[in-house]
């Protein structure tokens, strides 16, 4: 469907790609210039480039090139959504659940679920119809994620994350007891160069090694006796694996962790079958609307079981129950 639009007069001379990304910001200045580069926006009847220059007065007309299906399958697979409306959506992903689709992987990650639950909403970021995924969890974290709906929400979603204006909180079952309550890690974090599935904490100027800034605030929520601690970890920063890797450089790595060097231990009341670590509470601003989403993903079965068992096997110990915890009444969601 055909639209025009007139530049305002006595707007600044500016490339057509610019002038008409500010003028609908529904619309990314990527998707302008697949328009432009389509010949699809046209003034005079003759095509406009991404590169001609706009002044003042001129009229032009425009639509932009069909949105592809995805390749991929829509697949419907059971979603526990937190939030939904027609530009984005919260879900409390499952443990086991790969988020994007790779060689290893078959028709059954998130991806495939939302092309199936979003079907017939969403447009097309990048020039394809499929969800905007801006950040993720691994396969065996449970947890809070957001998604976007299209271009715009996308944009605004991204900008957040790469700004670090994104509260994000997490819940972890580590091994043992920290010395102190709470704490700061800020330890950079780069590929482990020995085993590159892996990441590690990076000492700064060695040979060899590089990494990125990393910052994960914790706090003990509860501990239990000796064997473990329920801690809430905020994250500043989004690296690969870190929370695992700023709890592994404590000395106390999360239970079922076994990629970082958890050990099974004998005095467990049930032996984790993953690693235990979710994502249980984000704060953003809605990308649209602007109004602040205050979300949280409730314990999964198998995370709130272990706390209870734990919380058996420490009776009679001492337990440590931080005064958050005591306000937030969290030991009534496990």
């Amino acid at each position: 469907m055909s639209q025009s639009h007139t530049v305002p007069e006595g707007a600044r001379r500016a490339r057509a790609d610019k002038v008409l990304a500010m003028a609908f910001p529904e619309h990314s200045r990527t998707a302008w210039q697949r328009a432009l580069d389509a010949d699809l926006v046209r003034m005079g009847g003759k095509p406009v480039g991404r590169d001609h220059w706009l002044v003042g007065g001129n009229v032009v007309e425009f639509s932009f090139p069909e949105v592809k299906p995805s390749e991929l399958k829509a697949v419907k697979i059971p979603l526990d959504v937190i939030f939904e409306d027609k530009h984005l959506l919260a879900l409390n992903k499952a443990s086991g659940m790969v988020v994007h689709p790779g060689a290893a992987t078959g028709n059954d990650t998130l991806v495939h679920a939302l092309l199936s639950h979003c079907k017939g909403t969403l447009s097309g970021i990048g020039g394809v119809e499929r969800p905007g995924i801006v950040h993720r969890l691994d396969r065996d974290t449970s947890g809070i994620m957001l998604v976007a709906k299209n271009d715009r929400a996308h944009r605004g979603l991204a900008t957040q994350f790469s700004e670090r204006e994104v509260q994000k909180e997490y819940v972890a079952l580590i091994s043992g007891v920290p010395s102190l309550l709470s704490g700061s890690v800020r330890k950079a974090i780069g590929r482990n160069v020995r085993q590159r599935h892996k990441m590690a904490v990076v000492e700064e100027g060695k040979e060899g090694q590089t990494g990125r800034d990393a910052h994960t605030d914790w706090e003990v929520i509860e501990s239990f006796g000796s064997l473990a601690s329920l801690v809430r970890c905020t994250i500043h920063t989004g690296r690969t694996h870190q929370i695992r890797v700023h709890m592994k450089s404590m000395g106390h790595v999360l239970l079922g962790d076994a990629v970082y060097g958890w050990k099974a231990d004998t005095r467990l009341p049930l032996k984790p079958k993953r690693v235990m670590l979710h994502a249980e509470h984000i704060v953003v601003k809605h990308p649209i609307t602007g109004k602040v989403l205050d979300l949280r993903a409730p314990l999964p079965k198998d995370f709130a079981k272990l706390v209870k068992d734990l919380r058996k096997a420490a009776k009679g110990a001492a337990t440590v129950i931080s005064t958050r915890a005591r306000k937030e009444k969290l030991g009534q969601l496990a």
